[in-house]
């Protein structure tokens, strides 16, 4: 019997035995892992726990203020999490003791000495410590509490077990503390070359590309933006990713209000979905911008020209607030850089110490680019300091032969007279067109043609339906029937009295008859109006409107609402051009010059461009109109030979609407001042203005 329980113990210490190496060597594996510390600082403490069949524990690391942090635990005591308290105070001071002697420790329960600043084990357990090491310094002490009443031999064997799963914390450290230095040696590095990049160029707009484009990179986000002051605005100079950008579009519109608002705070804008404690027309804008570009977390960082008195003071107060955004040397705003994070959010504290590096290098090359394309007539020495190799020795002959030509082109347009033109575009329209109107509200009942369908004058095209006014007329027609069949009895009683009547009747006999001539009236205007129901055309010709019944077909319509348009197209033609409103000036002088209205047009239609043809100016309105395509302008109408356009194009008879290009010819002027007059005209009215 005893032979068997000593084979199962030997069975159950073995598979114990077993179960806790597993654990280990899941500890070592996750301590060579790349694992962030919250989530392996649980995963650990979970096994050592499990190993150690222990009460609870805990993993206490040092701050950047080389303070103890708790940054996981397992059952500890509730009165050990308040600072404030002195069992509290107790516990860290062993803590501490710990970390500064670099040795494991076994801690009674209940024990310390009795003076009030030692320390000592404020609780029922006993604590096991030891501490994280890495090759340099302590980082923090394992803790576990394990029940106090484990022999002596097994409570060095819990000492050992965690001094060597400290040690393989102490790995990870290390492991954590290399890469740690590779990514920042390798920030730096990126650092400097997004340096070199954006101060390769003193032009505005590459500088603020090159910042998009290699800022996104750096920072590690979807979408980064540069904008520019200008006057009291943000204009969206770059977005990285895009060469070339809408600046009418919405979404351009709205981050450009949405900069410039921020940018009149002065303060930074870090949006990670909650708009809590944000000025109202920042919220206002931010709100319309996120619905429009579904971005999950955005910042906007104003950039700002550098101060030395601003760096000045900035250097003597120092950095207050770790991983939040504050360029130093703050002057006066010039533009902003908005970093977007589009499928998910980002946390600040990740993206504030890269996003405030690339604000301090951007405010630099930014600035200097603005200041150098400020400076007094700067396009102008630009041309001139490249224009410096045209007149040394090797170039010289060319540049003379060069200039000798332009000179001589120059001398032929000013003196070479060329005909004088100004161009109109319109389209081609038969004279005789007639727009078919409702003369009557109803709904549209039956619309008895189509489109190219031959109609004479008045044939009815389109018939309408009135239900109100139907019932109108019926009204009217029984009140009529029901008067004349009162005046009917009147009559007869009149007729039957001998004495020719009396008063009474023949009173009322006088109000129905004026009754029945009242009904009589209104049954005549409500047939006119029925009879209006039927639109009929005004001319004989050709219906040009397009789809007409599934336009009109039972749609409401009322008084004066266009129908459809009929032409005639086999009377004349005639050319409706629309001449831009700062031309007139040109055509009236060249009427006075020439005596006479009739100018001489040449033209070309847009669907046949290999032909010409020549019409004469007859008319132009007198007073200009806007126009949606042409806007500005006077509408003038051109006669031509249809003859001559319907033999050489080889057509029955010209299309209706054809667009047209259509030159006026005003007379013979220098080549010069045809080619360049409006460039003359536009500067005339420039130095005008000033």
């Amino acid at each position: 019997m005893s032979t068997d329980q000593s084979s199962v113990d030997a069975a159950t210490i073995e598979k114990t035995k077993q179960q806790i190496r597993s654990l280990v060597q899941e500890i070592a594996q996750l301590s060579r892992s790349e694992m962030e510390p919250d989530q392996y600082y649980a995963e650990v403490m979970q096994r050592i726990v499990t190993a150690l069949a222990a009460i609870g524990g805990a993993v206490w690391t040092i701050n950047s203020e080389r303070q103890l942090r708790l940054d996981y635990q397992i059952n500890l005591e509730r009165h050990l999490l308040d600072p404030k308290s002195e069992d509290s105070r107790r516990h860290v001071r062993l803590l501490q003791e710990v970390m500064t002697t670099g040795e494991a420790r076994l801690v009674p329960p209940m024990s310390g000495a009795g003076e009030p600043d030692s320390p000592g084990n404020p609780t029922n357990t006993l604590l096991v410590l030891a501490p994280m090491k890495t090759d340099d310094s302590v980082e923090g002490v394992l803790e576990v509490f394990q029940r106090p009443d484990s022999q002596a031999n097994s409570q060095q064997g819990y000492r050992r077990f965690l001094m060597q799963m400290s040690d393989l914390v102490g790995d990870y450290l290390k492991s954590r503390k290399l890469r740690s230095y590779s990514d920042r040696q390798s920030m730096w590095a990126k650092i400097d070359q997004f340096s070199k990049e954006i101060h390769s160029s003193l032009d505005v707009k590459d500088t603020a590309y090159t910042i998009a484009n290699e800022g996104r990179r750096l920072i590690g986000c979807d979408r980064v933006s540069v904008t520019v002051t200008r006057g009291t605005k943000q204009v969206v100079e770059a977005i990285s990713g895009q060469d070339t950008m809408d600046t009418r579009s919405n979404i351009v519109s709205m981050l450009r209000d949405l900069a410039t608002r921020v940018c009149a705070t002065g303060e930074p804008l870090w949006y990670n979905g909650s708009m809590q404690d944000l000025p109202p027309q920042v919220e206002q804008a931010l709100e319309t911008y996120v619905d429009e570009s579904h971005t999950k977390s955005l910042a906007v960082l104003p950039l700002y020209r550098n101060d030395p008195l601003a760096q000045k003071a900035d250097d003597e107060l120092g950095a207050e607030n770790e991983g939040k955004y504050q360029q130093t040397g703050r002057g006066d705003v010039i533009g902003s850089v908005i970093i977007e994070q589009i499928d998910a959010v980002q946390s600040r504290q990740v993206v504030a110490p890269r996003a405030q590096l690339v604000c301090e290098h951007s405010a630099c090359a930014l600035g200097n680019s603005l200041e150098h394309n400020n400076l007094f007539l700067m396009p102008l020495w630009r041309a001139i300091g490249q224009s410096r190799v045209l007149v040394t020795a090797r170039y010289l002959p060319k540049t003379l032969l060069v200039s000798g030509a332009i000179l001589a082109a120059l001398l032929v347009m000013t003196f070479m007279p060329k005909e004088f033109e100004l161009k109109a575009e319109g389209t081609l329209e038969p004279v005789l067109r007639k727009d078919v109107f409702f003369a009557a509200n109803g709904e549209v009942e039956k619309v008895l043609v189509k489109h190219g369908d031959a109609v004479e004058a008045n044939q009815v095209v389109v018939e309408l339906n009135n239900n109100e006014l139907l019932q109108e007329r019926s009204k009217a027609e029984a009140a009529l029937v029901t008067t004349v069949t009162n005046l009917d009895v009147i009559e007869r009683q009149l007729k039957s009295l001998r004495n020719g009547g009396n008063n009474e009747l023949l009173a009322e006999r006088a109000k129905l008859q004026t009754e029945k001539v009242g009904y009589e009236h209104q049954l005549k205007i409500l047939d006119d109006k029925l009879a209006k129901l039927k639109v009929r055309s005004a001319i004989d010709g050709i219906v040009t409107s397009w789809d007409i019944e599934n336009v009109l077909k039972n749609r409401p319509v009322t008084v004066g609402q266009v129908a459809m348009q009929v032409s005639d197209p086999t009377g004349p033609w005639e050319l409706e051009v629309y001449l831009p409103d700062n031309s007139i000036g040109h055509l009236l002088k060249a009427r006075d010059a020439a005596k006479k209205d009739e100018l001489p047009v040449n033209f070309v239609l847009k669907s046949h461009t290999g032909d010409s043809f020549k019409g004469t100016l007859a008319e132009v309105q007198e007073t200009a109109a806007l126009h949606d395509e042409h806007g500005q302008s006077y509408r003038c109408k051109v006669s031509f030979d249809k003859n001559d356009v319907v033999t050489r194009l080889n057509l029955e008879v010209p299309k209706q609407g054809t667009e047209v290009v259509a030159k006026i010819e005003c007379g013979k002027r220098s080549m010069a001042y045809c080619l360049f007059h409006e460039l003359l005209e536009w500067v005339q009215l420039r130095l005008f203005a000033l």
